[in-house]
């Protein structure tokens, strides 16, 4: 997860592309960035939990909700276990003391449970026994706290047409419980910017409400031009805070903008030794405008929404249309590029299955085919986007309501579109193999709204030259026993991505 409270950005750092590209020379994301950006998050901490000294099982409940609390807890627990043995030597100080023994007794459980029980159950009893005692309840605290790390989060997308969520239980392969969405005025939203935050946070609160969403463990998307990526290699450093500081430092001679304006989090993706034998780690560094994350993370915080984390909409594409790798299954021969059609902007994304390798959001949506379709027909793009949901590229069938010659202008228009967003996308393409180390394009993965329009894929991949598919978000998690397959799942991939945690 990426933690959004130290800051850099840009997209704006390529130096001769087009607005809507996104980082320079090093440019590219991650893939799961372990570490999503995670902004704000408010959980309990392992200071409340009791003292080591005190073992009687009605602790065991403090334990359960903190599992990175358990290597302490357990730690303490061997400690006061080890200094058992040495409590029977207090018995033979009994002489003044036993009169006293019911203060004991309210002082600490410790000495109820080695010595008091033993004299009145049974005396003559050898007291090396206690220690098996006193082991019992730490073996059943060991059972109910280290158990399973289940963590549940709630994808959260918010577009410039509409709000999807996304209720994911990750304990082991993640499953889908729940999703949702709401048309979301026009107008809030605009190219990933939040333009009314007052409006967003009143949409939040009543989508929540109406479909019984936690507020808690959100993960929100972000996908803006607006917000750069980075790739680059740092030598000789093995100190943590030094390699921030450097880190910083790099960020601070390629960001066009002050660095205290500039929200930044980083990744270590890996690390290798060179031929001086020193340690270099490949560092992944996303950047945004703090003015940009704080208006998202306000309008949040007044919709009552508890925030986990922000993340890149192309690392939770990557997470929810591709298979994670690990080191050990090798390199990959061909990148996978998915590309997100939304309203207004699509995500472009470009993975070597261990990590995002370039990411860039271009200007151009679904809403651009409904603008072409008006003009074509002389009518308002709220009037043709019926049109758009009814046509078919790969079919000569008219929708009802239509006439033959309307379809075949209509059809005409969408396929100009489409001529322009290839030539976007084949740009993109350029500008990632243009990259040092960039792999071979074996596939082009489209989802988002638009993707299901029919013969969409057939007539990129004809314009393109590489194949096209559709890709099916649903393809890294199960369904839950209440969730029903829905059409235009497309539009869930972002927010599914989101609720998956690698």
């Amino acid at each position: 997860m990426v933690d959004w409270n130290n800051g850099d950005d840009s997209s704006d750092l390529r130096p001769e592309q087009p607005e809507h590209e996104a980082p320079a020379e090093d440019e590219t994301p991650v893939e799961q960035p372990t570490e999503e950006l995670e902004p704000v998050v408010e959980e309990p901490t392992p200071e409340t939990e009791p003292e080591p000294a005190a073992y009687e099982p009605e602790p065991e409940p403090e334990l359960e909700p903190e599992l990175d609390a358990e290597p302490t807890s357990l730690l303490k627990k061997e400690i006061s276990f080890r200094r058992k043995p040495k409590a029977p030597k207090e018995p033979k100080e009994k002489k003044a003391k036993a009169p006293k023994e019911p203060k004991e007794k309210r002082s600490g459980l410790k000495k109820e449970i080695s010595f008091r029980r033993k004299p009145k159950d049974d005396a003559g009893e050898p007291v090396v026994k206690e220690p098996k005692a006193a082991k019992e309840p730490r073996k059943s605290r060991q059972r109910s706290t280290g158990p399973k790390r289940v963590k549940r989060l709630v994808g959260l997308k918010i577009g410039a047409s509409q709000l999807a969520a996304a209720r994911v239980v990750n304990n082991g392969s993640p499953e889908l419980v729940q999703v949702a969405r709401e048309d979301l005025e026009h107008g809030i939203v605009v190219g990933g910017e939040l333009r009314e935050p007052e409006l967003l946070a009143e949409a939040l609160r009543a989508f929540f409400r109406k479909h019984k969403l936690p507020k808690q463990g959100v993960r929100l998307g972000i996908a803006n031009n607006r917000i750069g990526v980075r790739i680059f290699e740092i030598a000789g450093i093995a100190d943590p805070k030094q390699l921030e500081n450097a880190i910083r430092f790099r960020a601070q001679e390629a960001l066009p903008i002050p660095i205290e304006e500039a929200v930044l989090d980083y990744h270590v993706l890996g690390e290798r030794i060179d031929d001086e034998g020193a340690k270099v780690r490949r560092i992944l560094l996303v950047v945004a405008y703090r003015e940009l994350i704080d208006r998202y993370v306000a309008a949040c915080r007044k919709a009552g929404i508890r925030l986990a984390g922000i993340d890149l909409e192309a690392f939770a594409l990557l997470r929810a249309l591709g298979e994670p790798h690990s080191d050990e299954d090798g390199p990959s021969d061909a990148a996978l590029v998915v590309v997100s059609i939304g309203h207004d902007r699509s995500t472009f994304a470009v993975s070597d299955g261990r990590a995002c390798e370039f990411t860039r959001v271009l200007d151009w949506g679904g809403a651009t085919l409904d603008i072409g379709i008006a003009r074509e027909l002389d009518c308002a793009p709220s009037e043709a986007e019926p049109l758009k949901r009814e046509l078919s590229l790969a079919s000569a069938s008219v929708p009802e309501g239509y006439t033959q010659e309307q379809l075949d202008r209509a059809r005409e228009a969408v396929q100009r579109q489409l001529q322009t967003f290839a030539r976007e996308l084949v740009s993109s393409l350029q500008f990632y193999q243009n990259q040092p180390g960039s792999l071979g394009i074996g596939e082009i993965v489209i989802t988002g709204g638009t993707a299901h329009l029919g013969g969409v894929a057939d007539e990129l991949q004809r314009l393109i030259g590489v194949r096209v598919a559709v890709g099916d978000p649903l393809m890294r998690v199960k369904l839950g026993k209440k969730v029903r397959e829905a059409g235009q799942l497309g539009s869930l991939a972002v927010a599914i991505g989101l609720g998956i945690e690698d």
